[in-house]
């Protein structure tokens, strides 16, 4: 009888799991203070009504499986979760919108297939690749530093979608939506056209420094491996370097690419994920390499300009594959030819 290959890992200890959890919960810090900054205090809001909906749906659901709550609660998982959607949706969501991508996340993608361990795909990719395709409206009311709100004004906005004063709506681009829809103009000229794009580009840069920064601690934990995040960015620069150098006023420089959108946010606390990615060290390398490519091709060529939930995705289906074709040898033995091409 053939055995099912799965390539999450299969030891369980829920301390360990809550020590590293709550590490890369600190490291996220960094880039929701900055976030905060230049964007006001959508995403705090959205973090704390987003914990709050994935430990609720956690409880029920393990409540509903007839499996112990407080363990699996308090392991930490629920609220990564709960952080990386917080962090990567708009900051002037309402509150409905973190709600479906919160259900979606913790019952749909994670406690469908077993939880913790299980899940093919990553549970706030999921969420978030949800509300991207089903509400594209509401992903994309991004506004401008200038336009930062207080806090009244924000939970106005959460609640009702519309503050006193008659906002009802944003329809700011962010830095990639004006890079990438350019019609027809260079990106010199887009520059001139669009004064709003040099403020954008001014808080992605900082934004995704202070996710490197968080990064580079987990990295010193030793929280992660480099290979996954390395072997992405590594691959998006080179793309984005070579064709930026064959038609500059088209392309994007790879430092642009590199530090807009959530490149650092996806590349440290979202590639990284032990449980839908490669596990071995090669299988690293490639999987992270495969996002790279995916989010240029997507960004460059793709109706979204911001692509790593799809990349993402993607290459959590091929990871099983990846962790066949890359699994290392057995200590003193040959590897059967065979048996690594799944024969």
């Amino acid at each position: 009888m053939a055995l099912m290959n799965l390539s999450s890992p299969h030891h369980h200890n829920f301390s360990k799991t809550s020590r590293l959890m709550m590490w890369v919960l600190l490291a996220t810090l960094p880039g929701l203070a900055v976030q905060s900054f230049f964007y006001g205090y959508g995403t705090l809001i959205n973090l704390i009504w987003a914990s709050g909906l994935a430990l609720g749906f956690e409880a029920l659901i393990l409540k509903l499986r007839r499996r112990p709550i407080l363990p699996f609660l308090t392991d930490g998982s629920a609220l990564v979760t709960a952080f990386l959607l917080a962090l990567a949706l708009p900051p002037f969501s309402p509150w409905w919108l973190t709600l479906v991508a919160i259900l979606f996340s913790i019952v749909f993608a994670k406690h469908l297939y077993g939880g913790l361990g299980n899940n093919p795909f990553n549970p706030a990719m999921v969420g978030y690749a949800l509300c991207l395709i089903a509400f594209p409206v509401s992903m994309t009311q991004w506004a401008g530093t200038e336009e930062t709100l207080t806090l009244s004004q924000q939970w106005q906005w959460f609640w009702l979608e519309s503050i006193d004063g008659g906002i009802d709506a944003w329809a700011r681009a962010t830095a990639l939506d004006l890079m990438r829809h350019t019609k027809g103009l260079t990106l010199n000229e887009l520059a001139l056209t669009n004064p709003q794009l040099g403020l954008s580009l001014t808080a992605s840069m900082w934004i995704n420094l202070a996710y490197l920064a968080g990064g580079a601690a987990l990295l010193a934990l030793r929280v992660f491996t480099w290979h996954a995040p390395v072997a992405m960015l590594a691959s998006l620069g080179l793309c984005a370097g070579l064709f930026h150098t064959g038609d500059p006023d088209l392309y994007p420089s790879a430092s642009q690419h590199l530090l807009t959108g959530a490149t650092m946010l996806s590349a440290f606390f979202i590639v990284t994920d032990p449980v839908s990615g490669a596990t071995s060290r090669k299988g690293k390398l490639i999987f992270g390499a495969g996002v790279g490519i995916l989010v240029f091709i997507i960004r460059s060529y793709g109706s979204y300009p911001d692509a790593f939930a799809f990349a993402i995705l993607l290459m959590n289906l091929s990871a099983p594959l990846i962790d066949t074709y890359t699994k290392p040898k057995a200590y003193g033995h040959k590897l059967d030819k065979s048996s690594a091409r799944g024969d």
